[in-house]
């Protein structure tokens, strides 16, 4: 396969907007932190809310349910590392723990997963020794994962509960196997691609079936950013998998008319983007016990 050949400064400003909307999210998580605060004084001395939690758990089996991902649908993953994941549904978030507490425990455990991921990746000498603009959209994609991490810490810490600061581990069971097999830079976009559907698809649930704002707010702030990883690594993945590497560039300028026919929907696939159950992680998967 021919060396990628990127548009050094278009690829920098991709990376500046991408760091745009990273700092406004990391902003907008700050400012929840007096309001969670507020949320913890309320607390103190209660019971954790088990109605709260059955609720939420109801919500997701009925949520899996509409979008047709039954028990007998696990078997119809497909794609990427599906097959790995397809082991890994949800169980019932704990009773025993403040469900938002559960939630940002859960979302620290994948944003450090995410880093570490990214860290092996720059080891490689295929991404060490490549391309320095794709070194360097690894080296800013870790960055904002590890500036994510230390945000949802803060509020879990501010809420009272205990930080999480270990990888995901039945998502780290995913990275783990699929190691050995990175053996080109194709390989390294598909399991990127795939740790950032986990995120995109756990903050989207969380956030349709949380009930207060403020963890609303917590996890569409970072979604947005995950989005817009997993859009880049799906659009460069499609071309690595066609063998045009050399498309990958932006902008692409005479180069336009070369693009394959789906190059303007394999970054979104869908009007609004699908969940997959086997790529959610629950609450419980990352909670500090």
């Amino acid at each position: 396969m021919a060396d990628m050949t990127l548009d050094d400064r278009g690829f920098n400003e991709l990376m500046a907007e991408s760091q745009d909307l990273h700092v406004d999210a990391i902003k907008q998580i700050r400012q929840t932190l007096p309001a969670l605060a507020e949320i913890r004084e309320e607390r103190r001395g209660q019971e954790v809310n088990s109605d709260e939690v059955e609720r939420f758990n109801l919500g997701r089996r009925e949520a899996l349910t509409r979008l047709g991902y039954g028990t007998a649908a696990v078997g119809l993953l497909s794609g990427g590392f599906g097959a790995m994941f397809a082991g890994l549904l949800a169980s019932p978030a704990y009773a025993d723990t403040p469900l938002d507490i559960q939630v940002l425990q859960t979302a620290s455990s994948l944003e450090r997963l995410a880093v570490n991921t990214y860290k092996t990746a720059l080891t490689l000498p295929f991404i060490s020794g490549g391309n320095p603009v794709v070194k360097k959209f690894a080296e800013t994609t870790m960055m904002q994962h590890d500036e994510h991490r230390m945000a949802f810490q803060a509020q879990t810490k501010t809420l009272g509960g205990k930080v999480q600061d270990n990888p995901n581990p039945k998502y780290l069971k995913v990275v783990t196997s699929a190691a050995p097999g990175l053996k080109a830079p194709g390989d390294v976009v598909k399991l990127a691609s795939s740790l950032e559907k986990v995120a995109t698809d756990t903050y989207l649930v969380n956030m349709t079936l949380l009930t207060d704002m403020k963890s609303k707010e917590i996890m569409g702030s970072i979604m947005g950013v995950e989005c817009q990883h997993l859009a880049t690594l799906r659009a460069v993945g499609a071309l690595l998998a066609g063998g045009a590497p050399q498309l990958i560039k932006i902008p692409l300028g005479a180069d336009l008319g070369k693009l394959p026919a789906a190059a303007g929907s394999v970054a979104f696939p869908d009007a609004l983007e699908m969940t997959d159950p086997a790529l959610i992680a629950a609450p419980e998967t990352g909670a500090v016990k």
